[in-house]
């Protein structure tokens, strides 16, 4: 509803509109109906939940996501996790999770954490994404090639293993048909224009396969016994407190992945028409809708870059594409359920190698590998590994950790504790004040954080014992953590425990503020806290007279 009404405010109910998003919303239907049903069968279940989950979605995300062009759906980007999450907790299992799932993107978005997301390091996404892309297109030789796989373990390695022994089980007619369909998707794309090159193909094939009937092609009749010609009713699973806690780390990597993906489809967008999503209001979109879509049959689902970027490609202004392309698959459901009987696996195996391809981004892969610093070429590569044969959660955090390592010992580096030189004031005649006069001045330029605060301390240590006043130049501190605080509150104590004056000079507000809260301030004296340079070193000045009277007194 938030984006109809806003569609609406925005005069988007105009008769050409309406024409663009109802041609948009019937092509990009098109696409999705293949991808729906291939998408389904990889993660482990039936095709026609596919067609469900790409319903419930697009209907959902377009009445209450942040962005007005998205369609969501099941999604390449979810098989590698998705179908693990079915082979241990079966199908109700990966539903429950996907309820699940749907809460934490609802609770995600209230916090307000989807400008959050937006912070994972561009090598991290290329390296978990690539490494999804691979598991799909090894996860897919089973049924492109026709192999009869020993069974084998969940791992990648073990997967492998098993497909590289059933080698000499291919099977020639499937894997021809496999390959018509990746010559037809491969060019299609290329030179048609009008026609959707995944539905050219399985068109193209069902047919030749109705027609010569090739031994051992399975289909989705075949494998699943036909997609029924009825639409799934309200059902709740069956859920106790044992199952729900046994998927609550399944459930977190379906939500931190479709706040991912979805976000990252909502900025192509973005790009795309010159609009500006609302991250928060889009977690909730897909909260919801994955909280809903599996109460009707389906499971897991995000926005679809592919489908969304279809979306605009065809016209699509507004929400009402994504309502016309669900229209569309219910009547395919309704109507032409029967003949989806006849689709070989081996055209949605095709289907699905594009789509590794595409999520793969190798060109770019290359590109980061070549020209990246090194550490974050290792983050990459790493991430790109883990995900592959670890797990794509323990890959995201290991990465975005040593990224956020990596940056913090970056920002150190670049934080400068610095000696000045100055005047000593007026009465000094402009003569800057010699190494001996007791007077200290360095200058800190950059965040005081916990990564520069051991840099200040080694700095400050050198001179303690020599210095009789120290002034602090703080005008280029832009913020101060708590473990900055507690080491400048450190440094205070040690320098007074020696005879030494700290003066604190041209401190930003906010971080006074966060001093003077921590107690800082009142340790150290509001007098000493000076807004000049010129005011400091009077004070200073006044400090050493004080001094001297002190020591002479004490002589005499």
């Amino acid at each position: 509803m938030i984006a109809i009404l806003q569609a609406k405010a925005d005069g988007l109910w105009s008769r050409s509109h309406i024409r663009g998003n109802v041609h948009a919303g019937l092509v990009v239907g098109i696409v999705a109906l293949p991808l729906a049903l291939a998408f389904a069968i990889a993660s482990g279940a039936r095709p026609e939940q596919g067609l469900y989950t790409a319903i419930v979605a697009a209907v959902v995300t377009s009445l209450f996501g942040g962005t007005r062009v998205q369609i969501s759906g099941p999604t390449g980007a979810f098989v590698a996790v998705l179908s693990i999450i079915t082979a241990q907790h079966g199908i109700a299992g990966l539903q429950i999770a996907t309820i699940m799932a749907g809460v934490i993107l609802v609770i995600f978005g209230a916090a307000r954490l989807g400008g959050v997301i937006k912070f994972i390091p561009n090598p991290v996404i290329v390296g978990f994404t690539s490494g999804i892309a691979v598991i799909i297109f090894v996860g897919q030789w089973k049924d492109f090639l026709g192999l009869t796989p020993a069974p084998s373990g969940l791992r990648f390695h073990e997967k492998l293993w098993a497909l590289l022994q059933a080698l000499p089980t291919i099977n020639l007619a499937t894997t021809g048909l496999a390959l018509l369909s990746l010559a037809i998707l491969t060019l299609g794309t290329r030179h048609l224009k009008r026609i959707p090159a995944p539905l050219l193909a399985l068109v193209a094939v069902t047919v030749l396969q109705r027609i010569f009937d090739f031994h051992g092609v399975a289909t989705i009749g075949s494998t699943f016994g036909g997609i029924p010609r009825t639409l799934p009713y309200l059902a709740f699973p069956s859920m106790d407190l044992t199952r729900v806690l046994s998927l609550v780390g399944p459930a977190f990597t379906i939500a931190l992945l479709g706040s991912i993906e979805s976000l990252l489809s909502a900025v192509v967008a973005d790009g795309m028409i010159g609009t500006r999503h609302d991250s928060n209001q889009e977690l909730i979109g897909q909260g919801i809708a994955n909280i809903v879509a599996p109460l009707f049959g389906g499971f897991a689902a995000t926005g679809a870059i592919a489908r969304t970027a279809t979306n605009i490609h065809n016209g699509a202004t507004g929400p009402l594409a994504g309502l016309v392309h669900s229209g569309f698959l219910i009547m395919v459901v309704v109507l032409l359920a029967p003949l989806a009987s006849a689709i070989p696996l081996c055209c949605l195996s095709a289907v699905l190698f594009v789509v590794a391809w595409n999520m793969s981004e190798l060109p770019h892969f290359l590109r980061v590998v070549r020209g990246a610093p090194k550490p974050d070429v290792g983050i990459l590569l790493l991430t790109f590994f883990l995900t592959v044969f670890v797990d794509l959660v323990v890959a995201v955090n290991v990465g975005v950790i040593l990224a956020a390592l990596l940056f913090m010992r970056r920002m150190a580096e670049s934080v400068n504790v610095e000696q000045q030189v100055e005047e000593v004031g007026p009465t000094s005649v402009g003569r800057p004040a010699p190494a001996n006069s007791g007077i200290a001045i360095y200058s800190i330029d950059g965040p005081f954080f916990f990564g520069a605060a051991e840099k200040l301390e080694r700095t400050l240590g050198l001179i303690q014992r020599r210095a009789t006043i120290l002034v602090l130049r703080m005008g280029n501190v832009p913020f101060v953590d708590a473990t900055g605080i507690f080491a400048l509150e450190e440094i205070v104590s040690d320098f007074r425990r020696h005879g030494t004056n700290v003066l604190l000079v041209e401190v930003r507000a906010n971080v006074h503020y966060k001093l003077e809260r921590a107690g800082v301030i009142a340790k150290l004296g509001e007098e000493n806290i000076i807004a000049t340079m010129e005011k400091a070193l009077l004070r200073a000045q006044a400090l050493q007279g004080e001094l001297g009277r002190a020591s002479g007194d004490s002589a005499v």
